[in-house]
């Protein structure tokens, strides 16, 4: 058996430009991940076989597995490499679905990674890049599982800044948040938006972490917050808990993250947002 974590995505900012002739917006963003996400793992078979169990299985257990990003990243492995052997592959979901935190691209991904392992696959870093972005705009990026640049609409990808010890807790207020009604409130709020720019991080400490994030922003937070009031609440919530190093609403909601420079700090956030009903995960951040 082979497996790998697919860990939560978290975009430290994003910045988010126009519509592009292939539907997709241009962005720029800082990709960071937690060390903590769901599971998933495949071990030989002759056919291919998907399994979901985990505390967020339910809202995946009436999809038919050819519409799970998984079994579409298996199928394309196959296809691309004349793979006649399956696999029986299991995910771990536990992570929830449609927050903002790439948990399908996520698991696409590691499912990929185990894939590769499991059939033996050579395929260059390059060309693993383009057959994960066939699959959808953040899945390169969740190759990497490091702090990852990212731009056009997630096919550019180029190793992120080295970060301090970092751990975020992840928040989210029991709300789905489907991507395409965010983009299109965008787009309707934003009819020319300026050609989104990658911020850089002047230093390798917490004070520099903080004027990152007090120079950038996530530019779907506005559209989601309307869509969804709960956000509003999370976000006022966890930048007010002691040693928080800045709160903000990751990819098109509803998740939203704070920053610490302690485990503890994020442990106590974790434990108070629990207490008010909502889903929470502390974690390190994968710095490298």
């Amino acid at each position: 058996m082979i497996t790998e974590i697919a860990p939560a995505k978290i975009n430290l900012y994003l910045h988010v430009g126009g519509l592009r002739d292939d539907g997709l917006h241009d962005l720029a963003s800082l990709f960071v991940f937690t060390c903590n996400g769901d599971n998933i793992s495949v071990t030989p078979s002759d056919v291919l076989s998907l399994s979901v169990g985990g505390a967020f299985a339910g809202g995946l257990n009436d999809l038919p597995p050819e519409k799970n990003l998984i079994w579409q990243a298996a199928a394309l492995l196959q296809k691309e490499f004349s793979i006649a052997r399956g696999a029986e592959i299991l995910l771990e979901k536990n992570l929830p679905i449609a927050a903002g935190i790439g948990g399908g691209s996520a698991d696409a991904a590691a499912a990929i990674r185990a894939l590769i392992k499991l059939w033996n696959v050579e395929i260059t870093d390059a060309a693993l890049s383009r057959l994960a972005f066939k699959l959808g705009a953040d899945v390169p990026a969740c190759l990497k599982g490091a702090p990852v640049n990212v731009t056009g609409a997630g096919e550019e990808t180029s190793p992120g800044p080295t970060l301090p010890p970092l751990w975020a807790c992840i928040v989210n207020p029991h709300v789905d948040m489907p991507t395409g009604p965010v983009f299109r409130a965008f787009d309707a709020a934003t009819p020319s938006p300026s050609p989104p720019l990658l911020e850089a991080l002047c230093g390798d400490d917490y004070d520099a972490v903080a004027a990152l994030m007090r120079d950038t922003r996530n530019d779907l937070e506005p559209m989601a917050r309307v869509i969804a009031p709960e956000i509003g609440a999370t976000l006022a919530f966890l930048g007010q808990q002691s040693g928080a190093i800045a709160a903000r609403m990751s990819g098109s909601g509803a998740t939203c993250f704070a920053l610490f420079s302690t485990l503890d700090a994020a442990k106590r956030t974790q434990n108070y947002a629990r207490n008010k009903g909502w889903w929470a995960l502390a974690s390190p951040l994968s710095i490298r």
